[in-house]
């Protein structure tokens, strides 16, 4: 047990390479591979997180589980992702990245695969939250890869990219696992993404590097000459780090703010094909091009904010918080208060996926570490990840209640009220505007 431990330790620092031509080989190389393996695999892990959602109709429909049940299930994730994401967050500031994320990568497909096997309450609930916390090995391993391969004044748009990969993996399983699902009934919804990310852990295993040290490399603020003010001494040692991010009030009401962003986003991942179905009448395979429309907005969302934060401001992110949280309540009041038709709903959708997915780059990590030691960006993105997936939890239980007690069954006829659970999850997009915005002076260090 204590060797295979060991191989999660990150790796030992080798001997200082003094070629500058080979350095800056090697760092471009394994910056693109990095990239590809954190973007990519991460986009692939998230089938894994979301299959839930293109399965609640017909879960419902066949009188498997009731919106309440899903409820349950569904916060059971997002409950152990949050402490997952925190402790793993500390891990993964003292581990082999290229371990330890193909590894979480390959458990989570292999809890999907058993849920489809699934129609027990007690045992779904228990094996979804057992996914959370292999899905919590994602996030900070890419903060962690971040921050070590890319410098502080390139990293918002670096950080961008990183962050299409949540559209990616929305828009895969809105569309892609979905259609799956149309065709082979509600068990592929989890069989299709387990799959999927088997081979997505050994592509990981097979891309990434662990830091620039393990290579021989300077550090990457070394190598770009990109250095700015240090929040503590570079002697300091990692766990005293880790926990001074603890006395950083900005990283209080960034957590707040992260969370009831957090309550929105996933109520529409969670609900939104749900809510497409049954109160504005379309189909599911309508529904999810609605929904992938979203998450490829999102993917552009991602970029922008990243580019605009970064050129536009400087790379002070809350000018461009202001912006993006304009677009997505924008978005919201045209999906549910618009017109149901075709165009109005793509235009919402567009409007609330490029809104959104800029906050989630900036409020749920990008901002954290811009403003916490870099040394210990996995527990920086961890501790916002707490807030954020207990704002998602809360959100899945408060939704399903708010719906099942709006739903009406008469017959084989189902009608839901969805009036309260819509204020709630606008409700949250305020207020989690208002909290980024008093952040509007703080600014990156090192």
């Amino acid at each position: 047990m204590t060797g295979f431990l060991k191989r999660f330790e990150a790796g030992p620092a080798a001997p200082r390479l003094t070629d500058s031509g080979l350095i800056d080989t090697l760092f471009r190389k394994h910056r693109m591979r990095v990239m590809l393996a954190i973007t990519l695999g991460y986009a692939l892990a998230y089938t894994c997180r979301l299959a839930l959602s293109v399965v609640k109709k017909p879960l419902i429909d066949e009188g498997i589980f009731s919106p309440q049940d899903l409820g349950l299930i569904g916060s059971a994730l997002f409950f152990s992702y949050a402490f997952a994401k925190l402790v793993n967050g500390f891990l993964a500031d003292h581990a082999n990245i290229k371990i330890f994320f193909a590894t979480g990568v390959i458990a989570s497909a292999l809890v999907n695969i058993g849920m489809g096997f699934s129609t027990i309450l007690w045992l779904s609930v228990a094996l979804w939250a057992l996914n959370g916390w292999f899905q919590g090995f994602g996030a900070p391993s890419g903060a962690v890869s971040l921050t070590a391969w890319f410098s502080n004044r390139e990293r918002g748009r670096f950080y961008g990219v990183w962050s299409t990969a949540h559209s990616m993996g929305e828009g895969l399983t809105y569309y892609v696992v979905a259609l799956f699902v149309a065709w082979l009934g509600w068990r592929a919804g989890f069989w299709v993404p387990g799959i999927i990310c088997i081979l997505a852990g050994l592509a990981i295993y097979a891309l990434m590097q662990d830091r620039p040290v393990t290579l021989g490399l300077p550090t990457v603020a070394d190598w770009k000459n990109d250095h700015l003010a240090q929040l503590a001494p570079p002697e300091t040692k990692v766990l005293t780090l880790q926990f001074s991010i603890l006395r950083i009030p900005s990283i209080w009401v960034l957590a707040a703010s992260s969370a009831t962003v957090y309550v929105t986003r996933y109520a529409i991942a969670s609900w939104g094909i749900l809510y497409l179905q049954e109160a504005r009448g379309y189909g599911l395979a309508d529904a999810s091009i609605f929904m992938a429309i979203g998450t490829l907005a999102g993917i552009a969302g991602c970029l922008l904010y990243g580019y605009i934060s970064d050129r536009w401001f400087a790379a002070r992110r809350p000018p461009a918080n202001l912006l993006f949280a304009i677009a997505e309540l924008a978005g919201l009041s045209l999906i549910f208060f618009g017109h149901p038709g075709v165009v109005t709903l793509t235009a919402g959708f567009i409007l609330f996926g490029v809104g959104l997915n800029g906050l989630v780059t900036s409020l749920g990590g990008l901002f954290a570490i811009d403003i916490a030691p870099k040394k210990v960006a996995g527990a920086a993105m961890g501790f916002i990840g707490v807030f954020s997936y207990l704002g998602a939890a809360i959100q899945e239980n408060i939704s399903g209640t708010l719906i099942e007690s709006g739903m009406q069954v008469a017959g084989d006829l189902r009608t839901y009220d969805f009036g309260p659970a819509i204020a709630f999850w606008i409700g949250s997009s305020v207020v989690s505007m208002l909290l980024a915005a008093t952040l509007w002076r703080v600014r990156l260090r090192e």
